[in-house]
This record gives C-alpha cells, structure tokens and sequence, in this order.
C-alpha cells in the first residue's frame, strides 16, 4: 500500500471515529446531565438537541480538515455513490469502507471509555424499525448526497458548513433522526445509549440509506450535469 492510500485510509477512518464520537458521546452526556423523568417528551426533545448540535459542528469541523485528504466520505453511501460516478476505483471503495465501518466502532469504544458509567464493549437495546422509520432514512440519505453534489457543483467550499447543517436539520425533520450512514449505523449498534440502534434494525436502516443514495445519484444527473445546463 502507497502512503498516500495510507494517508487517505487513515482520514476516513478518523474521521469517521470523530464523528462517532460526536453523536454517541454527546447523546451519553446528554443523558447524564438531564435530571428530569427520562421517560418524558421534554426530556428526549432536549437530549435531541444536545445530540444534534455536536453532530453538525463535527462534521463542520472533520470534512474540512480531511476533505482534502481523502475526500471526507465518512460514509460507505458516499463511497458507493463516488464509485458509481466513476470517480474512485472499486477496490479503493472497498477500503474506505472497510475503514469507515471499523473507525466508527472504535470511536464508540472510546466514547465509552470517557464515561465512567459505561462499559467499552456493548449492543444497544433501542428499538428503530417500521416503515416511516425506513422511509425517513430514504429521505435522510437522498438529501445528503443531494447536498453533496449541489454543493460540488456550485459552492465546493461550503461543503462543510452545507454539509453539517443539513444533518442538524435531519436530525429534526426526519422520523429516524437521520442516521444517513451505514458506518454509523453499524457503530451506533454497539453502544446502548440514547445514540444506539439495536442490531436486528441496523439492516433495514442500510438497505433504505442505500436506496437514497442510489436515488440522489439519479437525480443529481438530471439537477447538476453540465449538459442539463446548457
């Protein structure tokens, strides 16, 4: 393997850990700090909001110090999409995502260990399934790769900011709470906080982000090529 493979691998793979850290460890403090009743609506509404703002400042924070490295995919839905663009090699795709999903996993696993209260090797226990969930992660996923092509057709340097706060939104306006990832629903399987997922939902998840990837890909042809433009 070249350095610069190397170097690419190790930047999703951070990257994707960060990001990781980001969603489990804030949603742990959050549950941690708030000393109302857990089983309330104002509770999990502000356990949300605590999850959602470390998130989107995160991903600000992480495709803009590794975007020109590897490309600041996090994500193996970014990556298919990419491969199926033409614009990187199936067997470097296969990588990144191997080193996304083991990434993720190790950001939980050190997310755990900052919290004394957890234990480092765990599976969640929360319940996510059902069609509106399925769907809301569709929709999740198809407007963040929809975000990620506009933005590399007219504003590539904003795609930091685009990025984090279409997540921020998502977070809001999607049933799932928009997970987007396969990477970090595998990972968010092994912490049974309120970030978790429960490893029999994880697949319906993938499948259904997998599918709005594939849909944003079609679009994006019709919405940003330059032959449509012209």
């Amino acid at each position: 393997m070249n350095t610069e493979l190397a170097r690419k691998l190790l930047a999703e793979a951070l990257g994707t850990a960060m990001l990781l850290a980001a969603v489990v460890g804030s949603g742990i403090m959050a549950e941690t700090l708030i000393k109302v009743p857990s089983d309330t609506a104002g509770s999990d509404a502000l356990a949300l909001l605590a999850n959602t703002i470390p998130t989107g400042a995160m991903l600000v924070v992480i495709i803009t110090i590794f975007g020109p490295i590897s490309g600041a995919h996090f994500n193996p839905a970014v990556t298919v999409a990419f491969m199926l663009r033409g614009e990187l090699a199936p067997k470097i795709a296969l990588l990144y995502i191997v080193v996304q999903i083991v990434g993720g996993i190790l950001g939980v696993w050190a997310t755990h260990a900052m919290f004394v209260q957890e234990e480092i090797f765990q599976f969640s226990t929360k319940v996510r399934t059902g069609a509106p969930q399925w769907f809301a992660e569709v929709v999740a996923t198809f407007g963040l790769l929809i975000t990620i092509f506009g933005g590399l057709r007219y504003a590539a340097s904003s795609i930091p900011v685009l990025v984090g706060l279409y997540i921020t939104s998502a977070y809001w306006f999607t049933a799932s709470t928009s997970f987007a990832n396969p990477a970090v629903t595998i990972a968010r399987t092994f912490s049974d906080s309120f970030a978790g997922i429960a490893p029999g939902d994880a697949p319906a998840f993938i499948v259904a982000q997998l599918i709005g990837a594939l849909v944003a890909l079609g679009a994006a042809v019709l919405l940003f090529s330059e032959k449509t433009e012209s």
